[in-house]
Order: C-alpha cells, then structure tokens, then sequence
C-alpha cells in the first residue's frame, strides 16, 4: 500500500491525524501501535509504514504530556558569570546527558528578582525536576517550586522546606578556617566579598563570617561584589582607596577574587606584596595567576555524583502513579550530603605589615 496522495497534500510536518487518515484508523490505534501495545502485527506493521513514508516524528512536547514528563531536568545557578558555577553546570549537563536527561539551564545573574523569575519558568516549562544552586534560600518562593517538582539543591539548604535532596557545603567550616588563615599571618582588617549581599544578608556563609571574625579579632568589611572580573575589580578598587584600606580580602568566589588582582595591578601594586588575596573555590585559573591564588577546593566531581542520582531518582518517583510516588520532600529519609574544602595555600596571602606611609603593605 502507498500513501502519495496524502503525502502530496499533507502539511511540512506529518501529525498522527494524518498517519490515522492514511489508514483509515483511528488517532488512538494509531497511538498505540505507534507504541507496539495492544493490537495485532500486521496492524503495528500498517501503521509503521505509513508513519515512515510520511515522514512522521513524535512529536516531544505531545509524547511528555502524555506520559507526564518531559525529559528535562532544570539547572538554576546564583550567576553563570561565576566561573566555577560555569564549570558545575557543564559536569552537570555531561552526567544528565549520559542519563539520556536534557538540563534545561537558567541563570539568576546575582539578582534574587531574575532568581524568583526563573523559578517560576521552570515550574511552568514542567521539567521532570530540578537542581538548584541558590542565590536567596530563604525566598518564599522555592516553596512553590517544591510543590510542583522534586528539587535538589547544591550550597545551601532551602529554608522552611522539605527537598529531594541537598548537597551542601560546610561554610563553618571553611569560613573559620580562612578568616584563621588571615588572622595567623597578622591581618586585622578583612574585607570579605560575597556575591549574594546586600539583598539576601541572611545567607549562611555570610552570617558565619560575622561570628568567627567577632571571635578571632578581626575588623570585617562585608561587602556586595558582582561575581564578573570587572564587576569586582570596581569593588575591590573602592575598598582600597579608603582612608583604613583592608589588608586583605576573603573572596567566597575565584572569580571576585580576580577582579580583585585586577584593582591591585591597577593600583601599580602587586598580590601579595601590599594585598593578600584568598578565594573560595579553585578554579583552574587560579593556579595560572602569578602568583597562585589561595583559595578551597570544594571537589566538583563528588558534587555531581551526590546531586545527579538524586535528581534522577526524585524524578523517576516523581513520574510513578500517585499511590506509589513518593512525596517530592525527604520525609521518607535524609537524602542530605555535607562538603567539606581543603584550603589551597598559594602565594597570594602572606605576613601584614604597614608602611610607613600607612598603606596597606606585606612582606614576603
């Protein structure tokens, strides 16, 4: 049997009506041979040959509605101008892909409005679930996520809501550990850059940093940086031209921490001669920087590995009937794995000392 004269007149993209009018089936027959289920071969066979001369695809969109997933998991980050977030988001992807899951990939840009945006299109795209890594955790709107799909956050816990899963970084730990690293070379003044202040203070890492600066004696400049190079840089050159310049900056990101070599060379001074400079996540770059920037290393690899079953798990559960899902919260068990960071040091922090113009000043 040939299918020419429908063929002729049908529409760029063939639709199951057509491959039905073909056969003088009906659209739900089609559909299930089309799926191999409940009818007899020389059916199944019918109907696969006219899908194949008319050139007719299953449609995605059509096939995730009726089976109730699409196939996509949604990958939100804080700012993908933050290099190390760029790198998470590909070993991600890589290790979705290879579990034939799509990322749909969103980007807050450092804002919690653009953040709150992206939220709700990925709840209204309906993606299978999500990982996120949060630029606000304490929003009220990652209830409505919640409610919607599994989530697994990647830093911070979501406040006042219940996750598929979370993989969080020991910010006490790694604070503390940074702050005694400066205050143990002489630092007394430390400006700490984040790229979440000033709009979500509430932020673990940074209400930390108050706490153990508090306890070691140190005089801490909490402040607001873009993760962008020339977004910090712009910071970094404020905070030095003060009258009682910090003689340190603790950046909780690798990226903010170059824009800060870049105000130091600027200045026509050098890291760590007049300024130390300590990051948060080793970045490959910052072995390259001259000299090597100081920083933690929180291990990308494990990160994945922890956040991806996960995901995939909620969502494979998530796609089960009602009566045998579990809900997209951990009630049935913790599904919780804690970080912790080894601190690189590198060449870029060293011993305090003053000048005798009382600029900020080290020695090597």
């Amino acid at each position: 049997m040939h299918f020419t004269d429908v063929m002729t007149s049908r529409p760029k993209r063939a639709t199951m009506r057509d491959v039905a009018e073909a056969t003088g089936l009906s659209a739900a027959a089609v559909s299930y041979a089309l799926r191999g289920l409940h009818l007899p071969e020389k059916t199944l066979e019918r109907v696969r040959q006219a899908a194949d001369e008319l050139g007719y695809e299953v449609n995605p969109t059509a096939r995730a509605l009726a089976l109730g997933r699409t196939g996509t998991i949604g990958v939100l980050c804080s700012s993908l101008e933050d290099l190390w977030q760029q790198r998470l988001v590909v070993e991600l992807g890589r290790a979705l892909l290879g579990h034939e899951r799509f990322p749909l990939v969103a980007d807050a840009q450092g804002d919690p409005n653009r953040e709150r945006t992206m939220v709700q299109q990925l709840r209204d795209r309906h993606v299978d679930a999500a990982i996120v890594v949060p630029l606000d955790p304490a929003a009220p709107y990652w209830a409505d996520l919640i409610r919607a799909l599994p989530v697994v956050t990647i830093g911070d816990p979501l406040r006042g809501v219940e996750t598929a899963g979370e993989v969080l970084f020991d910010n006490r730990r790694a604070i503390g550990l940074g702050l005694a690293h400066l205050a143990e070379l002489g630092h007394r003044r430390v400006a700490l850059l984040s790229p979440s202040l000033p709009l979500t203070p509430e932020r673990p890492a940074e209400r930390l940093a108050h706490v153990e600066a508090a306890r070691l004696g140190l005089e801490l400049t909490l402040t607001s940086s873009p993760a962008s190079v020339d977004g910090a840089a712009v910071v970094a050159a404020q905070l030095l031209n003060d009258s009682v310049a910090p003689t340190a900056f603790f950046c909780l990101s690798d990226s903010i921490a170059y824009g800060v070599y870049l105000a130091v060379a600027e200045r026509g001074w050098t890291v760590p001669a007049q300024v130390s400079v300590l990051g948060y996540d080793d970045h490959q770059m910052s072995r390259l920087l001259n000299p090597p920037l100081s920083t933690f290393r929180w291990d990308v690899e494990h990160i994945v590995a922890a956040a991806v079953p996960r995901v995939l798990s909620a969502a494979e559960d998530a796609a089960r009937p009602a009566s045998a899902a579990q809900p997209h919260g951990h009630a049935a068990g913790t599904r919780r794995s804690t970080l912790r960071a080894d601190l690189r040091v590198r060449g870029s922090t060293t011993v305090v000392r003053t000048s005798g113009t009382g600029k900020p000043s080290a020695n090597r």
